[in-house]
Protein backbone atom coordinates (compact mmCIF):
# COMPACT_ATOMS: atom_id res chain seq x y z
CA UNK A 1 0.00 0.00 0.00
CA UNK A 2 1.16 3.55 -0.68
CA UNK A 3 0.21 6.89 0.71
CA UNK A 4 -2.21 9.10 -1.24
CA UNK A 5 -2.09 12.79 -0.29
CA UNK A 6 -5.66 13.96 0.09
CA UNK A 7 -7.01 17.48 0.37
CA UNK A 8 -9.83 17.46 2.89
CA UNK A 9 -12.72 19.89 3.42
CA UNK A 10 -12.31 22.11 6.48
CA UNK A 11 -14.57 21.70 9.46
CA UNK A 12 -17.29 24.31 9.81
CA UNK A 13 -18.05 25.58 13.28
CA UNK A 14 -21.62 26.52 12.55
CA UNK A 15 -24.14 26.30 9.78
CA UNK A 16 -25.72 29.62 10.72
CA UNK A 17 -24.96 32.88 8.98
CA UNK A 18 -24.04 34.81 12.14
CA UNK A 19 -21.09 32.51 12.80
CA UNK A 20 -19.96 32.83 9.20
CA UNK A 21 -19.75 36.62 9.36
CA UNK A 22 -16.51 36.45 11.36
CA UNK A 23 -14.84 35.05 8.25
CA UNK A 24 -16.86 37.08 5.74
CA UNK A 25 -13.81 38.81 4.37
CA UNK A 26 -11.49 35.83 4.63
CA UNK A 27 -10.63 33.34 1.94
CA UNK A 28 -11.72 29.73 1.94
CA UNK A 29 -8.88 27.39 2.89
CA UNK A 30 -8.40 23.67 2.83
CA UNK A 31 -6.22 21.64 5.12
CA UNK A 32 -4.27 18.63 3.94
CA UNK A 33 -4.00 15.20 5.53
CA UNK A 34 -3.03 11.75 4.32
CA UNK A 35 -5.03 8.62 3.70
CA UNK A 36 -4.16 5.19 2.31
CA UNK A 37 -5.12 4.22 -1.21
CA UNK A 38 -4.79 1.18 -3.47
CA UNK A 39 -1.30 0.77 -4.89
CA UNK A 40 -2.48 1.40 -8.45
CA UNK A 41 -3.41 4.96 -7.38
CA UNK A 42 0.09 5.92 -6.31
CA UNK A 43 -0.21 9.50 -7.62
CA UNK A 44 1.73 12.19 -5.83
CA UNK A 45 -0.31 15.21 -4.85
CA UNK A 46 -3.67 13.77 -5.87
CA UNK A 47 -6.68 15.48 -4.29
CA UNK A 48 -9.72 13.29 -3.70
CA UNK A 49 -12.68 14.68 -1.76
CA UNK A 50 -15.94 12.95 -0.94
CA UNK A 51 -18.36 15.84 -0.29
CA UNK A 52 -20.72 13.59 1.67
CA UNK A 53 -17.99 11.90 3.71
CA UNK A 54 -14.98 12.38 5.93
CA UNK A 55 -11.23 12.08 5.53
CA UNK A 56 -11.29 8.27 5.62
CA UNK A 57 -13.52 8.05 2.53
CA UNK A 58 -10.99 9.41 0.03
CA UNK A 59 -9.48 6.10 -1.10
CA UNK A 60 -12.84 4.55 -1.94
CA UNK A 61 -14.00 7.79 -3.52
CA UNK A 62 -10.97 7.78 -5.85
CA UNK A 63 -12.23 4.59 -7.50
CA UNK A 64 -15.55 6.20 -8.48
CA UNK A 65 -16.51 8.67 -11.17
CA UNK A 66 -17.61 8.71 -14.80
CA UNK A 67 -14.35 7.33 -16.25
CA UNK A 68 -13.55 3.67 -16.72
CA UNK A 69 -10.33 2.79 -14.82
CA UNK A 70 -8.22 2.52 -17.98
CA UNK A 71 -9.62 5.79 -19.38
CA UNK A 72 -9.09 7.54 -16.07
CA UNK A 73 -5.46 6.46 -15.72
CA UNK A 74 -4.67 7.32 -19.35
CA UNK A 75 -6.29 10.72 -19.04
CA UNK A 76 -4.34 11.51 -15.89
CA UNK A 77 -1.04 10.53 -17.54
CA UNK A 78 -1.79 13.06 -20.27
CA UNK A 79 -2.98 15.79 -17.93
CA UNK A 80 -0.34 15.53 -15.22
CA UNK A 81 2.09 17.46 -17.42
CA UNK A 82 -0.16 20.49 -17.03
CA UNK A 83 -0.29 20.56 -13.23
CA UNK A 84 -0.01 24.16 -12.06
CA UNK A 85 -0.85 25.56 -15.51
CA UNK A 86 -3.74 27.58 -16.89
CA UNK A 87 -5.42 24.99 -19.13
CA UNK A 88 -8.18 27.25 -20.46
CA UNK A 89 -7.12 26.70 -24.07
CA UNK A 90 -4.09 24.41 -23.85
CA UNK A 91 -5.73 21.00 -23.89
CA UNK A 92 -7.95 19.26 -26.43
CA UNK A 93 -10.46 17.18 -24.48
CA UNK A 94 -12.65 14.24 -25.55
CA UNK A 95 -16.35 14.92 -26.15
CA UNK A 96 -17.22 12.14 -23.69
CA UNK A 97 -16.87 14.69 -20.89
CA UNK A 98 -18.83 17.42 -22.72
CA UNK A 99 -22.42 18.58 -22.50
CA UNK A 100 -24.30 19.66 -25.66
CA UNK A 101 -23.99 23.37 -24.91
CA UNK A 102 -21.35 26.04 -25.52
CA UNK A 103 -19.93 28.59 -23.11
CA UNK A 104 -21.94 31.26 -24.93
CA UNK A 105 -25.15 29.43 -24.07
CA UNK A 106 -23.99 28.89 -20.51
CA UNK A 107 -23.62 32.67 -20.20
CA UNK A 108 -27.31 32.95 -21.06
CA UNK A 109 -28.30 30.68 -18.16
CA UNK A 110 -28.00 33.65 -15.83
CA UNK A 111 -31.22 34.91 -17.42
CA UNK A 112 -33.41 32.07 -16.09
CA UNK A 113 -34.57 34.05 -13.06
CA UNK A 114 -34.36 37.47 -14.72
CA UNK A 115 -37.72 38.39 -13.19
CA UNK A 116 -35.70 39.18 -10.04
CA UNK A 117 -33.97 41.98 -11.95
CA UNK A 118 -37.38 43.20 -13.09
CA UNK A 119 -38.39 43.40 -9.43
CA UNK A 120 -35.15 45.18 -8.55
CA UNK A 121 -35.91 47.80 -11.18
CA UNK A 122 -39.45 48.29 -9.87
CA UNK A 123 -38.29 48.48 -6.25
CA UNK A 124 -38.03 51.91 -4.59
CA UNK A 125 -36.20 50.65 -1.48
CA UNK A 126 -32.46 50.71 -2.33
CA UNK A 127 -31.70 47.84 0.03
CA UNK A 128 -34.45 45.56 -1.23
CA UNK A 129 -33.24 46.38 -4.72
CA UNK A 130 -29.97 44.67 -3.81
CA UNK A 131 -31.80 41.75 -2.20
CA UNK A 132 -33.53 41.01 -5.50
CA UNK A 133 -30.46 41.64 -7.64
CA UNK A 134 -28.07 39.56 -5.53
CA UNK A 135 -30.56 36.69 -5.32
CA UNK A 136 -30.63 36.76 -9.13
CA UNK A 137 -26.83 36.46 -9.11
CA UNK A 138 -26.99 33.47 -6.72
CA UNK A 139 -29.76 31.72 -8.65
CA UNK A 140 -27.53 30.52 -11.50
CA UNK A 141 -25.33 28.43 -9.21
CA UNK A 142 -27.86 25.60 -9.18
CA UNK A 143 -27.31 25.24 -12.93
CA UNK A 144 -23.57 25.84 -12.67
CA UNK A 145 -23.09 22.77 -10.47
CA UNK A 146 -23.28 20.59 -13.59
CA UNK A 147 -20.00 18.76 -14.03
CA UNK A 148 -20.08 18.35 -17.82
CA UNK A 149 -17.81 20.63 -19.82
CA UNK A 150 -19.42 23.02 -22.31
CA UNK A 151 -17.90 23.40 -25.79
CA UNK A 152 -15.40 26.22 -26.25
CA UNK A 153 -16.90 28.65 -28.79
CA UNK A 154 -15.33 29.08 -32.21
CA UNK A 155 -13.98 32.57 -32.81
CA UNK A 156 -16.88 34.60 -34.19
CA UNK A 157 -19.51 32.19 -32.86
CA UNK A 158 -22.66 33.76 -31.41
CA UNK A 159 -25.73 32.84 -29.40
CA UNK A 160 -29.11 34.57 -29.57
CA UNK A 161 -32.08 34.13 -27.24
CA UNK A 162 -35.59 35.60 -27.27
CA UNK A 163 -39.03 34.58 -25.94
CA UNK A 164 -38.00 34.70 -22.27
CA UNK A 165 -39.11 37.55 -20.02
CA UNK A 166 -39.14 39.99 -22.92
CA UNK A 167 -35.35 39.67 -23.11
CA UNK A 168 -33.17 39.89 -26.16
CA UNK A 169 -29.86 38.17 -25.40
CA UNK A 170 -26.73 38.06 -27.55
CA UNK A 171 -23.26 36.71 -26.88
CA UNK A 172 -20.21 36.55 -29.15
CA UNK A 173 -16.80 34.90 -28.96
CA UNK A 174 -14.49 37.88 -29.44
CA UNK A 175 -11.10 36.23 -28.83
CA UNK A 176 -9.70 32.71 -29.13
CA UNK A 177 -6.29 33.10 -27.47
CA UNK A 178 -6.99 33.98 -24.74
CA UNK A 179 -10.62 32.80 -24.85
CA UNK A 180 -12.93 35.75 -24.23
CA UNK A 181 -16.66 36.20 -24.71
CA UNK A 182 -18.97 39.19 -24.51
CA UNK A 183 -22.69 39.29 -23.80
CA UNK A 184 -25.55 41.77 -23.78
CA UNK A 185 -29.15 41.30 -22.64
CA UNK A 186 -31.96 43.79 -22.46
CA UNK A 187 -35.66 44.12 -21.72
CA UNK A 188 -37.86 46.98 -20.54
CA UNK A 189 -36.38 46.87 -17.03
CA UNK A 190 -32.65 46.33 -17.35
CA UNK A 191 -29.58 45.91 -19.49
CA UNK A 192 -26.96 43.30 -18.73
CA UNK A 193 -23.39 43.49 -20.03
CA UNK A 194 -20.59 41.05 -19.45
CA UNK A 195 -17.03 40.59 -20.62
CA UNK A 196 -16.13 37.01 -19.71
CA UNK A 197 -12.61 35.64 -19.51
CA UNK A 198 -11.70 32.66 -17.35
CA UNK A 199 -8.36 31.96 -15.73
CA UNK A 200 -7.69 28.44 -14.50
CA UNK A 201 -5.15 26.49 -12.50
CA UNK A 202 -5.00 22.72 -12.91
CA UNK A 203 -4.04 20.97 -9.67
CA UNK A 204 -3.94 17.31 -10.68
CA UNK A 205 -7.42 16.15 -9.72
CA UNK A 206 -9.05 19.53 -9.32
CA UNK A 207 -9.30 22.78 -11.22
CA UNK A 208 -9.48 26.28 -9.81
CA UNK A 209 -11.50 28.64 -12.02
CA UNK A 210 -11.13 32.39 -11.55
CA UNK A 211 -13.83 34.60 -13.12
CA UNK A 212 -11.56 37.19 -14.69
CA UNK A 213 -14.48 39.17 -16.09
CA UNK A 214 -16.77 42.11 -15.51
CA UNK A 215 -20.54 42.02 -15.09
CA UNK A 216 -22.68 45.16 -15.05
CA UNK A 217 -26.45 45.50 -14.73
CA UNK A 218 -28.19 48.82 -15.38
CA UNK A 219 -31.69 49.21 -13.94
CA UNK A 220 -33.57 51.44 -16.36
CA UNK A 221 -36.05 53.23 -14.13
CA UNK A 222 -33.42 55.13 -12.12
CA UNK A 223 -30.33 54.42 -14.21
CA UNK A 224 -28.71 52.56 -11.30
CA UNK A 225 -25.59 50.58 -12.25
CA UNK A 226 -24.78 47.39 -10.35
CA UNK A 227 -21.35 45.74 -10.50
CA UNK A 228 -20.99 42.03 -9.72
CA UNK A 229 -17.83 40.22 -8.59
CA UNK A 230 -18.51 36.47 -8.16
CA UNK A 231 -16.42 34.06 -6.09
CA UNK A 232 -13.91 31.67 -7.70
CA UNK A 233 -15.01 28.12 -8.42
CA UNK A 234 -13.32 24.80 -7.71
CA UNK A 235 -13.98 21.64 -9.73
CA UNK A 236 -13.19 18.73 -7.41
CA UNK A 237 -12.40 15.11 -8.38
CA UNK A 238 -11.84 16.06 -11.98
CA UNK A 239 -10.40 12.65 -12.94
CA UNK A 240 -10.47 10.40 -9.88
CA UNK A 241 -13.73 10.19 -7.93
CA UNK A 242 -17.13 11.72 -8.61
CA UNK A 243 -16.75 15.23 -9.97
CA UNK A 244 -18.43 18.00 -7.99
CA UNK A 245 -18.27 21.77 -7.92
CA UNK A 246 -18.23 24.44 -5.22
CA UNK A 247 -17.59 28.18 -5.14
CA UNK A 248 -16.29 29.02 -1.66
CA UNK A 249 -15.65 32.70 -1.05
CA UNK A 250 -17.26 36.10 -1.45
CA UNK A 251 -19.75 37.45 -3.94
CA UNK A 252 -19.91 41.25 -3.92
CA UNK A 253 -22.50 43.35 -5.70
CA UNK A 254 -22.05 47.12 -5.52
CA UNK A 255 -24.43 49.90 -6.47
CA UNK A 256 -21.94 52.11 -8.28
CA UNK A 257 -24.48 54.94 -8.43
CA UNK A 258 -25.36 55.29 -4.74
CA UNK A 259 -22.75 53.26 -2.82
CA UNK A 260 -24.81 50.49 -1.22
CA UNK A 261 -23.51 46.95 -1.56
CA UNK A 262 -24.25 43.35 -0.67
CA UNK A 263 -21.58 40.89 0.43
CA UNK A 264 -22.50 37.20 0.37
CA UNK A 265 -20.25 34.41 1.62
CA UNK A 266 -20.48 31.01 -0.07
CA UNK A 267 -19.58 28.47 2.59
CA UNK A 268 -16.93 25.83 1.78
CA UNK A 269 -17.98 22.22 2.04
CA UNK A 270 -17.22 20.66 5.41
CA UNK A 271 -17.20 17.09 6.65
CA UNK A 272 -20.21 15.06 5.50
CA UNK A 273 -21.45 17.98 3.38
CA UNK A 274 -21.77 20.48 6.24
CA UNK A 275 -22.32 23.98 4.87
CA UNK A 276 -21.86 22.87 1.27
CA UNK A 277 -24.69 24.89 -0.28
CA UNK A 278 -25.03 27.70 2.25
CA UNK A 279 -24.85 31.39 1.35
CA UNK A 280 -24.99 34.11 4.02
CA UNK A 281 -24.44 37.85 4.09
CA UNK A 282 -25.75 41.37 4.41
CA UNK A 283 -26.90 44.33 2.40
CA UNK A 284 -24.92 47.37 3.58
CA UNK A 285 -25.76 51.04 3.27
CA UNK A 286 -23.29 53.55 1.83
CA UNK A 287 -21.75 53.92 5.31
CA UNK A 288 -21.08 50.14 5.32
CA UNK A 289 -23.65 49.46 8.03
CA UNK A 290 -25.80 46.30 7.72
CA UNK A 291 -29.44 46.87 6.77
CA UNK A 292 -30.74 43.47 5.64
CA UNK A 293 -29.41 39.99 6.30
CA UNK A 294 -29.61 37.41 3.53
CA UNK A 295 -29.33 33.66 4.02
CA UNK A 296 -30.15 30.48 2.16
CA UNK A 297 -28.82 27.70 -0.02
CA UNK A 298 -27.84 28.22 -3.63
CA UNK A 299 -29.43 24.90 -4.58
CA UNK A 300 -32.76 25.63 -2.87
CA UNK A 301 -33.81 29.18 -1.97
CA UNK A 302 -32.76 32.54 -0.54
CA UNK A 303 -34.43 34.51 2.28
CA UNK A 304 -33.99 37.99 3.74
CA UNK A 305 -34.80 39.84 6.98
CA UNK A 306 -34.22 43.45 8.14
CA UNK A 307 -31.46 43.70 10.76
CA UNK A 308 -29.98 46.21 13.21
CA UNK A 309 -26.48 47.67 13.16
CA UNK A 310 -25.19 44.55 14.93
CA UNK A 311 -26.55 42.35 12.18
CA UNK A 312 -29.27 40.90 14.41
CA UNK A 313 -32.83 40.51 13.09
CA UNK A 314 -35.09 43.44 13.95
CA UNK A 315 -37.88 42.65 16.44
CA UNK A 316 -41.21 42.00 14.80
CA UNK A 317 -39.65 40.89 11.50
CA UNK A 318 -39.29 37.44 10.01
CA UNK A 319 -37.37 35.71 7.25
CA UNK A 320 -39.08 36.02 3.88
CA UNK A 321 -38.29 34.04 0.76
CA UNK A 322 -37.11 36.00 -2.25
CA UNK A 323 -36.14 33.18 -4.61
CA UNK A 324 -36.75 29.45 -4.91
CA UNK A 325 -35.24 27.06 -7.43
CA UNK A 326 -37.70 25.89 -10.08
CA UNK A 327 -38.67 22.26 -10.59
CA UNK A 328 -36.15 20.29 -12.66
CA UNK A 329 -36.45 17.19 -14.87
CA UNK A 330 -35.86 13.85 -13.17
CA UNK A 331 -32.92 11.67 -14.25
CA UNK A 332 -31.81 14.08 -16.94
CA UNK A 333 -28.72 12.76 -18.74
CA UNK A 334 -26.80 16.01 -18.41
CA UNK A 335 -28.54 17.30 -15.26
CA UNK A 336 -30.19 20.02 -17.33
CA UNK A 337 -32.88 22.29 -15.97
CA UNK A 338 -35.96 22.94 -18.08
CA UNK A 339 -34.46 26.32 -18.94
CA UNK A 340 -31.22 24.72 -20.11
CA UNK A 341 -33.22 22.61 -22.55
CA UNK A 342 -34.87 25.80 -23.82
CA UNK A 343 -31.44 27.26 -24.52
CA UNK A 344 -30.80 24.47 -27.02
CA UNK A 345 -34.29 24.71 -28.47
CA UNK A 346 -35.15 26.76 -31.54
CA UNK A 347 -38.21 27.95 -29.59
CA UNK A 348 -35.94 30.56 -27.99
CA UNK A 349 -34.33 31.49 -31.32
CA UNK A 350 -35.31 34.70 -33.13
CA UNK A 351 -36.53 34.95 -36.68
CA UNK A 352 -33.71 34.30 -39.16
CA UNK A 353 -31.09 33.13 -36.70
CA UNK A 354 -27.50 34.24 -37.25
CA UNK A 355 -25.62 31.39 -39.00
CA UNK A 356 -22.89 31.69 -36.35
CA UNK A 357 -25.29 30.57 -33.58
CA UNK A 358 -24.24 27.81 -31.16
CA UNK A 359 -27.42 25.80 -31.76
CA UNK A 360 -26.19 25.15 -35.32
CA UNK A 361 -22.83 23.65 -34.35
CA UNK A 362 -22.73 20.11 -35.79
CA UNK A 363 -20.59 18.74 -32.95
CA UNK A 364 -22.90 20.14 -30.30
CA UNK A 365 -26.00 18.82 -32.08
CA UNK A 366 -24.47 15.36 -32.65
CA UNK A 367 -23.73 15.07 -28.92
CA UNK A 368 -27.27 16.16 -28.10
CA UNK A 369 -28.51 13.35 -30.37
CA UNK A 370 -26.22 10.86 -28.61
CA UNK A 371 -23.78 10.34 -31.50
CA UNK A 372 -20.45 10.69 -29.72
CA UNK A 373 -18.35 9.47 -32.65
CA UNK A 374 -19.81 12.05 -35.01
CA UNK A 375 -19.56 14.75 -32.36
CA UNK A 376 -15.84 14.09 -31.91
CA UNK A 377 -15.23 14.11 -35.66
CA UNK A 378 -17.17 17.35 -36.16
CA UNK A 379 -15.37 18.98 -33.22
CA UNK A 380 -12.01 18.12 -34.80
CA UNK A 381 -13.18 19.46 -38.16
CA UNK A 382 -14.27 22.79 -36.67
CA UNK A 383 -11.02 23.16 -34.75
CA UNK A 384 -9.01 22.46 -37.93
CA UNK A 385 -11.02 25.08 -39.82
CA UNK A 386 -10.39 27.55 -37.00
CA UNK A 387 -6.64 26.93 -37.19
CA UNK A 388 -6.76 27.34 -40.98
CA UNK A 389 -8.51 30.69 -40.58
CA UNK A 390 -5.82 31.86 -38.21
CA UNK A 391 -3.12 31.01 -40.77
CA UNK A 392 -5.01 32.93 -43.48
CA UNK A 393 -5.31 35.99 -41.23
CA UNK A 394 -1.62 35.87 -40.41
CA UNK A 395 -0.68 35.48 -44.09
CA UNK A 396 -2.86 38.46 -45.01
CA UNK A 397 -1.58 40.52 -42.09
CA UNK A 398 -5.17 40.91 -40.86
CA UNK A 399 -6.76 40.69 -37.42
CA UNK A 400 -10.10 39.22 -36.45
CA UNK A 401 -12.89 41.80 -36.43
CA UNK A 402 -15.73 41.42 -33.97
CA UNK A 403 -19.25 42.18 -35.22
CA UNK A 404 -21.51 42.98 -32.31
CA UNK A 405 -19.06 44.06 -29.59
CA UNK A 406 -16.03 46.34 -29.66
CA UNK A 407 -12.89 45.58 -27.68
CA UNK A 408 -12.19 48.93 -26.05
CA UNK A 409 -9.09 50.46 -24.53
CA UNK A 410 -10.77 50.42 -21.12
CA UNK A 411 -9.00 48.06 -18.72
CA UNK A 412 -10.78 46.84 -15.59
CA UNK A 413 -8.92 45.60 -12.53
CA UNK A 414 -10.32 42.38 -11.05
CA UNK A 415 -9.15 40.32 -8.04
CA UNK A 416 -7.47 37.94 -10.53
CA UNK A 417 -5.92 40.30 -13.05
CA UNK A 418 -6.63 43.06 -15.55
CA UNK A 419 -9.27 42.73 -18.25
CA UNK A 420 -9.86 44.50 -21.55
CA UNK A 421 -13.52 45.50 -21.64
CA UNK A 422 -15.81 44.66 -24.55
CA UNK A 423 -18.64 47.07 -25.21
CA UNK A 424 -21.89 46.29 -26.97
CA UNK A 425 -21.93 48.44 -30.10
CA UNK A 426 -25.70 48.44 -30.74
CA UNK A 427 -25.43 47.01 -34.26
CA UNK A 428 -27.30 43.86 -33.33
CA UNK A 429 -30.30 45.90 -32.17
CA UNK A 430 -30.40 47.54 -35.60
CA UNK A 431 -29.90 44.18 -37.33
CA UNK A 432 -32.73 42.54 -35.40
CA UNK A 433 -35.10 45.49 -35.91
CA UNK A 434 -34.49 45.38 -39.66
CA UNK A 435 -35.29 41.66 -39.83
CA UNK A 436 -38.36 41.89 -37.62
CA UNK A 437 -39.82 44.70 -39.75
CA UNK A 438 -39.00 43.14 -43.10
CA UNK A 439 -41.13 41.05 -45.45
CA UNK A 440 -38.45 38.43 -46.04
CA UNK A 441 -39.57 34.83 -46.33
CA UNK A 442 -39.50 32.75 -43.19
CA UNK A 443 -36.36 30.64 -42.85
CA UNK A 444 -36.26 27.28 -41.11
CA UNK A 445 -33.51 27.95 -38.58
CA UNK A 446 -32.74 24.24 -38.30
CA UNK A 447 -31.69 24.17 -41.95
CA UNK A 448 -29.09 26.93 -41.61
CA UNK A 449 -25.47 25.79 -41.89
CA UNK A 450 -23.17 26.80 -39.05
CA UNK A 451 -20.95 29.60 -40.29
CA UNK A 452 -18.90 31.76 -37.94
CA UNK A 453 -16.08 32.00 -40.45
CA UNK A 454 -14.27 35.12 -41.63
CA UNK A 455 -13.11 33.63 -44.95
CA UNK A 456 -14.67 31.29 -47.56
CA UNK A 457 -13.81 27.61 -47.16
CA UNK A 458 -10.57 26.52 -48.82
CA UNK A 459 -11.14 25.12 -52.30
Amino acid sequence: MSNLPVTDPPETKSTGFFASMSSMFGSARRESSRSHSPERLNLEGLEVINPEGGKDDAAEEAKKGRFKPEERDSFFKMMKNYIGADVTSLVTLPVTIFEPMTMLQKMAELMEYSHLLDKADECEDPYMRLVYASSWAVSVYYAYQRTWKPFNPILGETYEMVNHGGITFLSEQVSHHPPMSAGHAENEHFTYDITSKLKTKFLGNSLDVYPLGRTRVTLKRDGVILDLVPPPTKVNNLIFGRTWIESPGEMIMTNLTTGEKVVLYFQPCGWFGAGRYEVDGYVYNAAEEPEILITGKWNESMQYQPCDLEGEPRPGTELKEVWHVADVPEDDKFDYTYFAHKLNSFDTAPRKLLPSDSRLRPDRYALEMGNITKSGAEKSRLEERQRAEKKIREAKGETFKTKWFDITKEVATTPWGDLEICKYNGKYTQHRAAIDSSDIDEVDNKSVEFNPWQYPPPS
